[in-house]
């Protein structure tokens, strides 16, 4: 079978490097709202009346190529790519309207990206370089090598709010996928818990560091220096990158953190079985904005279901709807508990620790849907 996988690196651009980026980030925007504006416009005129849509359609990349020669000094991947990610977003505004209408970019996004296709070895690496479009060879750290068998697909170039550049590499490969004898007595339970990040059913609770938390008073400071600065001044930019690095280097904790963790669960477990919770709304609703945002539970999920898939194992998500807290795992009796009871005891006389009860329903729930 084919599968896809990215490798990420950190770019090193010499000063005419960053110029020729900086360039191309600012087309891709452009031309990205250029052709988003032409599609309502010819929405608000004709509807979906598909005759009048065959007369008149959308404006593509290379017509504004004619209109705008600059244009023409980046990466023509990268402009088509721009738009093919409107009409990626464009259609599946159409087809689930909860996905919200395209927004315009805005020049003071905090992210910045564009990317190029791999054609006639056009991308290829040279040392410790990498040769790109219309650029030439950028200075890149390979801390890690692209097993042999991987053919380049296609490479993003994004600047973090930083300041630091990176190359996400889309590479394409074949493999044959892994069917090992999966037994169900290895299976596993996982109940979010915001304090504890989850509770499984073995009773053991993961004890996240909390970085954010950690870091709270420190941000604190930073931020409170930079609301006293002028906007656009040096100084406010150069505060404004402190802030982002304090920022960026939690998240690279909290993504180290989740990376071990799940490792070490999909290494040990046939089964993992989690809850399809909607963390958003809970962050919004329970107050709990700072502890669920900390946790990163969404990511670790992602994560671990992809790990589980590439050792051929399952990774099971049981509907946000399944009282697993409620219902008593011995007996299965369904009782009406408050947030607050986090231990009660049911009718059958079994006593259950709230968040180890759920972690079990949610494994047994998963193990019968399997």
């Amino acid at each position: 079978m084919v599968k896809n996988r990215a490798y990420k690196f950190r770019l090193y651009p010499n000063a005419e490097q960053r110029i020729y980026f900086a360039k191309a980030f600012g087309c891709v925007r452009f031309l990205y709202n250029q052709m988003l504006a032409n599609r309502i416009e010819i929405y608000k005129e004709y509807g979906h009346d598909k005759e009048l849509l065959k007369q008149h359609k959308p404006r593509t990349y290379s017509d504004f190529k004619r209109d705008y020669e600059w244009l023409y000094e980046v990466d023509n991947y990268a402009l088509a790519n721009a738009q093919i990610n409107l009409q990626t977003a464009y259609q599946n505004f159409f087809r689930d309207k909860s996905v919200g209408f395209p927004k315009f970019k805005s020049k003071k996004s905090r992210h910045n990206s564009y990317t190029t296709n791999c054609w006639q070895d056009n991308i290829r690496f040279d040392g410790g370089k990498i040769k790109l479009p219309k650029i030439g060879y950028v200075k890149l750290v390979l801390h890690r090598q692209i097993p042999d068998g991987h053919k380049l697909k296609s490479c993003t170039i994004s600047l973090s709010p930083s300041g630091k550049y990176y190359i996400s590499i889309l590479t394409e490969y074949e493999c044959e996928q892994p069917t090992p004898s999966l037994d169900k007595s290895k299976a596993l339970g996982l109940d979010y818990s915001s304090p504890h990040f989850y509770v499984d059913s073995q009773g053991t609770e993961a004890d996240y560091p909390q970085f954010y938390r950690k870091a709270e008073e420190k941000l604190a400071r930073e931020q409170r220096k930079l609301s006293k600065m002028v906007k656009g001044s040096a100084n406010y930019k150069k505060q404004k990158r402190k802030v982002a690095r304090a920022h960026e280097y939690i998240a690279n904790q909290r993504k180290d953190w989740i990376h071990k963790k799940s490792r070490e669960l999909s290494d040990q477990w046939d089964y993992i079985c989690v809850e399809d919770i909607n963390l958003r709304g809970m962050a919004g609703a329970l107050s709990l904005g700072k502890s669920t945002n900390d946790n990163g539970f969404g990511l670790f999920r992602n994560i671990l279901a992809y790990k589980m898939a590439d050792r051929g194992k399952q990774f099971i998500k049981i509907s946000k709807w399944f009282p697993s807290s409620k219902a008593c795992h011995e007996c299965g009796m369904i009782h009406d508990l408050r947030l607050s009871d986090r231990g009660w005891t049911c009718e059958c006389g079994a006593h259950h620790n709230r968040d180890l009860n759920a972690a079990v329903n949610i494994r047994e729930e998963g193990l019968r849907i399997a």
